[in-house]
């Protein structure tokens, strides 16, 4: 006998969806054979072991069969234990277990234990996105996936804690409520952070900065000696970010979904994310990859910060291979039978020391490290890479005066509410330029023309500091666009000498100024 069920595959943040046809024959046998067939991968055919338990632990008496099962299309390759259900529910059917015909307004994905129990699966979120777009109207999902599948509208998702519930469910229709969920209230109580700039004394300079990378968008690299308090920056740089539009939220989460690390309790990204590897990361781990590509870091960093850590300590292949996520806003992975692309707009944040020891030009320790071996150290990073960061910033070392000052910093809310002006004039300003930009960092040549006009005073500025420190192209560009930022911030409409000079003493740390 033969019974469908639907399910879903995840290939990149999207879903496809799957028709699981199941069929089986008594056979006068001592064992059963279970075949599945449709480019299934090693999960999936080690499926047959889990299904069988989980049918046999729930009560159900299987009799030995030739049971075939084929994942259509089958020129697709499936990968993931998300099959499990639908696989059993196939059997089960077939079997005529189940009292109905098989449903075609209902899509199945989940793992199943070896009690029966229906355990959680990745990408539920774009897995809904699927069955709304193909007009089905009911998701059967696993309970610690239900909260992220319901962000979607337009679909009743069924939260499942095992094979028999989904059965009495198809059977009866009972015993299981659609879960609703408040998307709009979820994001604003899903907004909370656990630092904040008020908790950090002194870099009032580095602080400077930061605020201006966060109004246009800009990368930025702050170098400094060890306990001069870079990580401690770069970790609440998120909190002075706009807060996430639901849309932002909604495709940070697929992100989050499909490499399974969503926390489930919430269901929801709603702080734009912060991303810390640790630098003997692998390019794959970094870009992303796999026989079946999955995002990497840079795209779990989609809509919010990447944080480099000792920034020379990275292997240089692993640097480089960021040179294209950084300026295309996107990650492209080819392989062999397919080709996936991942959203990476996020911006860069690296910290590291000036030296090897870590001490040159500090003003309380002394610098042991020579010249050579200072260059040696530096020029781990390439040049083209330190072009595409726009501002480069000293991170001095805090004085006792300034840790024990009574004077109390301010929070990052108050920052975050001028980031948010200078966003909202960008945003006015790029609006005929669609989504393609959003901020100042986006801009490209055309806009830099259109946008960044200097006055002769501010010309004669710009034009000594390229021939002074030897500055590339890319750096006259990313100069202005830092300058129309500082612009920004003050509210004036052109870009004044002052603006021009704040922004070049950001490249005051080019490879040329160690040469």
């Amino acid at each position: 006998m033969l019974y469908k069920t639907l399910s879903a595959a995840v290939y990149g943040i999207d879903a496809s969806l799957i028709e699981v046809e199941v069929d089986v024959a008594a056979i006068k046998a001592e064992h059963d054979t279970f075949m599945t067939v449709g480019l299934p991968d090693t999960t999936v055919r080690e499926s047959r072991e889990r299904i069988r338990a989980a049918l046999k632990n729930s009560g159900y008496d299987i009799p030995s069969t030739t049971t075939t099962i084929n994942l259509a299309p089958a020129d697709i390759r499936k990968e993931g234990s998300g099959f499990d259900l639908p696989m059993a529910l196939g059997i089960l059917g077939a079997y005529g277990g189940l009292n109905n015909k098989p449903p075609d307004d209902a899509l199945f994905v989940g793992e199943l234990s070896l009690d029966g129990g229906v355990r959680g699966i990745r990408g539920a979120l774009p897995i809904a996105v699927t069955a709304r777009a193909n007009k089905i109207r009911r998701l059967i999902v696993p309970e610690v996936n239900a909260r992220e599948a319901a962000l979607v509208d337009g679909v009743d998702v069924y939260p499942v804690h095992s094979l028999i519930e989904v059965v009495q469910l198809l059977n009866t229709g009972n015993g299981i409520l659609p879960i609703k969920v408040d998307t709009h209230a979820l994001l604003e109580t899903s907004q909370q952070f656990g630092v904040d700039f008020g908790d950090v004394r002194g870099q009032q300079t580095a602080k400077r900065a930061i605020e201006i990378a966060a109004a246009g968008g800009h990368n930025l690299l702050m170098i400094g000696p060890p306990g001069s308090g870079k990580t401690m920056l770069a970790k609440r740089m998120a909190t002075i970010l706009p807060p996430l539009t639901f849309d932002e939220a909604l495709e940070t989460t697929k992100i989050h979904s499909v490499a399974g690390v969503l926390d489930s309790t919430s269901g929801l990204v709603g702080t734009r994310p912060f991303r810390s590897p640790h630098h003997t990361i692998s390019d794959a781990g970094l870009i992303g990859g796999g026989m079946i590509p999955r995002p990497g870091e840079v795209s779990l960093a989609h809509n919010g910060v990447l944080f480099l850590d000792e920034l020379p300590e990275f292997p240089r292949n692993v640097l480089e291979v960021m040179r294209q996520p950084l300026e295309d806003g996107t990650v492209t992975i080819a392989r062999s039978a397919m080709s996936l692309s991942f959203p990476a707009r996020f911006m860069l944040v690296a910290a590291m020391n000036p030296c090897p020891c870590g001490y040159f030009n500090d003003r309380s320790r002394e610098c042991h490290c020579t010249p050579m071996i200072i260059q040696r150290y530096v020029s781990k990073i390439s040049g083209p890479l330190l072009d595409r960061i726009d501002i480069h910033i000293d991170v001095p070392s805090v004085n006792y005066r300034e840790l024990r000052s009574g004077v109390v910093p301010e929070s990052s809310a108050d920052i975050r509410a001028r980031v948010i002006r200078a966003r909202d004039i960008q945003l006015v300003r790029f609006g005929s330029e669609g989504e393609r930009i959003y901020a100042n960092a986006q801009m490209g040549s055309r806009e830099i023309r259109k946008y960044c006009e200097l006055g002769t005073d501010s010309e004669h500025l710009l034009e000594r500091a390229m021939v002074k420190q030897g500055l590339s192209a890319r750096a006259h560009d990313r100069i202005l666009k830092v300058a129309r930022t500082v612009a920004d911030l003050t509210g004036a409409e052109t870009i004044e000498p002052g603006h021009i000079a704040e922004a070049i003493q950001y490249r005051t740390l080019d490879r040329t100024f160690w040469a």
